[in-house]
C-alpha cells in the first residue's frame, strides 16, 4: 500500500517542534492555521453563492425581458396620429429603460451582498487570529 505523504500542517508542526523555538506553542499556532484555511474556505463559499445567485438572477431577468418584450410588441399597434404613435414608442422605451435599471440594481445588490458576506469572515478571522497569535507566545521565555 502506497504511504500518504505528510499535510503541510503535520511537516509544519514537525519543523517548528525540531526547531524547539522557545515560548511558541505550536499547536497553538497550527490550529490557528487550520482555522484560517477554514474561513478561506468558507468566505470562497460565500462568494461562490453569490455568483450563482447572480447567474440566477441574470437568468431570470432574461426571461421576464424577453416576455415583456415579446407581449409589447405583440400589443404594440401603431395605430393613430403621428404623436400618438411617438407616444406610445416612447412609453415602451421608458418602461424597456426603467426595468434594465431596477434589474441592474438587483445584481448590484447580490454582488454587493455576496463581497461583504466574504470579506466580514475573513476579517473576523483576522481578528480571532491575532489573538490567538498574542496568545501562542510567552514573552516570559
Amino acid at each position: 500500500m502506497a504511504e500518504q505523504a505528510p499535510s503541510f500542517f503535520d511537516m509544519f508542526s514537525k519543523l517548528a517542534q525540531d526547531l524547539r523555538v522557545p515560548g511558541v506553542d505550536v499547536e497553538r499556532l497550527m490550529e490557528g492555521h487550520r482555522k484560517n484555511m477554514d474561513a478561506m474556505v468558507r468566505a470562497a463559499q460565500a462568494t461562490s453563492s453569490g455568483v450563482a445567485a447572480v447567474a440566477g438572477k441574470q437568468a431570470e431577468i432574461v426571461q421576464a425581458a424577453f416576455a415583456e418584450v415579446m407581449a409589447l410588441v405583440r400589443d404594440f399597434k401603431p395605430a393613430g396620429s403621428p404623436q400618438e404613435v411617438v407616444a406610445k414608442q416612447t412609453e415602451f422605451a421608458r418602461k424597456a429603460f426603467e426595468a434594465a435599471g431596477q434589474h441592474t440594481r438587483d445584481i448590484a445588490d447580490l454582488m454587493q451582498k455576496s463581497t461583504a458576506d466574504a470579506i466580514q469572515i475573513v476579517q473576523d478571522r483576522l481578528r480571532e487570529s491575532l489573538e490567538e497569535i498574542r496568545g501562542s507566545v510567552d514573552p516570559r521565555k
